[in-house]
């Protein structure tokens, strides 16, 4: 079991350095966008996700379900491993599913998720930019550890590897399904994949500036694992193409700290929507880029 758990944690590790190199050989991080404040907030949270929030919350949870539900331990252990599978896929996944769309719909919870779309370029260092309470309210990380405490601790750690790395490889410069959108005697399968897992074609269209370009999609194509969430819930949008313009449309970026720490820490600037809990600059994500500049021309 330690063996498993050790290669769990080592595969999305060797995913982002390759990811990474990749990327940097290629001009990213040397040549783009971002800046240092950026690079921050990525590297903050690429290290602080997996190191202290979500290890802090899976302890702190089979802590409590073992004071006050100590039945239950390893109750599903013996159960089919199938069912544990669809257990990671309902309260993890598709909780993260339901989760991030609400912080495109709320106002409060997209200051949360916002350090996520600011940045104007895509790569792998974008997957975790969220605040941190973001993360520590995530319900499926929550539902994860009573499922791991139940008795699903094998499959979880095959699970996260899988999801993680897909999540990783969606929000990569490497748009590896192109090799699927290239050859015709591919595209049955491409039609598979992208109704089934996320890919760059349909996450990068989730992070295009505006669906007027028709083919980004920022208030729609919120899936992680499964982009099944996203066709079942009428919330899909597949072009097979590319934006060639990425972020939200209330640009005003802020110090790592403020993005991250919010609202725990708030801007000091009155004209920033991180000010406060609620202003009167509050962006509204579900409003596109186009309707936005019209209704302020």
């Amino acid at each position: 079991m330690i063996e498993a758990e050790s290669i769990s944690k080592l595969i999305p590790v060797l995913v982002v350095l390759i990811l990474g190199i990749i990327e940097s050989l290629g001009g990213l991080y040397f040549d783009d966008k971002r800046s240092k404040n950026d690079l921050t907030i990525e590297l903050v949270c690429l290290t602080i996700l997996p190191t202290l929030i979500q290890p802090a919350i899976l302890a702190f949870v089979i802590f409590l379900m073992g004071l006050w539900f100590p039945f239950y331990e390893d109750y599903f252990i013996s159960s089919f491993f199938l069912w544990h599978i669809l257990a990671f896929l309902i309260f993890d996944d598709l909780t993260q599913y339901l989760w991030h769309r609400f912080s495109h719909e709320n106002a409060f919870m997209w200051k949360l998720h916002r350090p996520h779309h600011v940045v104007e370029e895509m790569g792998v260092l974008v997957t975790y930019r969220n605040a941190f309470l973001y993360y520590a309210f995530m319900p499926g990380i929550w539902f994860s550890a009573v499922l791991i405490f139940s008795g699903m601790i094998e499959v979880y750690l095959y699970y996260v590897p899988i999801k993680v790395s897909i999540i990783l490889l969606a929000h990569s410069e490497i748009k590896w399904d192109r090799f699927l959108y290239k050859y015709k005697i591919l595209h049955p399968l491409a039609w598979i994949v992208e109704r089934t897992i996320s890919t760059p074609c349909t996450h990068y269209a989730h992070h295009g500036l505006t669906a007027e370009d028709g083919v980004s999609n920022p208030n729609g194509n919120y899936g992680n694992l499964l982009f099944f969430w996203d066709v079942l819930f009428g919330t899909a949008k597949i072009t097979r193409k590319y934006p060639t313009r990425f972020g939200a449309w209330n640009k005003m970026k802020e110090p790592w700290y403020v993005q991250l720490f919010f609202p725990i820490i708030k801007s000091k600037d009155s004209r920033s929507e991180l000010h406060s809990i609620k202003t009167d600059m509050d962006y509204d994500p579900s409003i596109d880029y186009k309707d936005f500049l019209t209704k302020n021309e």
